[in-house]
């Protein structure tokens, strides 16, 4: 009996704490890929963030973060999708391979006070649940501060 309500007690924990860090991360953006498509690009070996980042990248996103890519301010509500795939050479084409995170940005000025108003979280390969995020986005944000006049954002709308 002691054990049985042990393995209670530490289940329940667990689930709690997989729950609360969902709950002060971003969520996996279900259809995001019929939001706006921003901009692609690849990163090559040799480039500086090629680990983790190295392959093509398709940037998504939803209304309010169109109108934050044309401005450079983005009201909360904003998400931003880096869908991530490996880039294969094949028949002297680069195309798209199997998918490696999908990475979201997520505006929301009172529950992400510390990193500037973004919640930033990461899903491994095709998992909507496998987060990569395990510092509340504090690592994410410390590049992103590059982007500070530009509300911490690398993607800005093509004229």
């Amino acid at each position: 009996m002691k054990n049985t309500i042990l393995k209670i007690i530490i289940t329940s924990s667990i689930l709690l704490g997989a729950n609360s860090h969902a709950a002060d991360q971003p969520d996996y953006p279900e259809n995001y890929r019929s939001w706006t498509h921003i901009k692609s690009m690849t990163l090559h070996k040799g480039h500086a963030l090629e680990n983790p980042f190295l392959g093509i990248h398709h940037v998504y996103g939803n209304k309010a973060a169109v109108a934050g890519t044309k401005s450079g301010h983005f009201e909360d509500g904003s998400v931003l999708v880096f869908d991530l795939l490996q880039s294969v050479t094949k028949d002297k084409a680069s195309v798209e391979g199997e998918r490696v995170l999908i990475g979201v940005m997520s505006k929301d000025s009172s529950k992400y006070k510390t990193t500037s108003g973004w919640g930033f979280e990461g899903f491994k390969g095709n998992s909507k649940t496998e987060r990569l995020v395990t510092d509340d986005g504090t690592s994410c944000y410390s590049c992103h501060t590059s982007q500070k006049e530009n509300d911490y954002v690398f993607t800005q709308w093509r004229k």
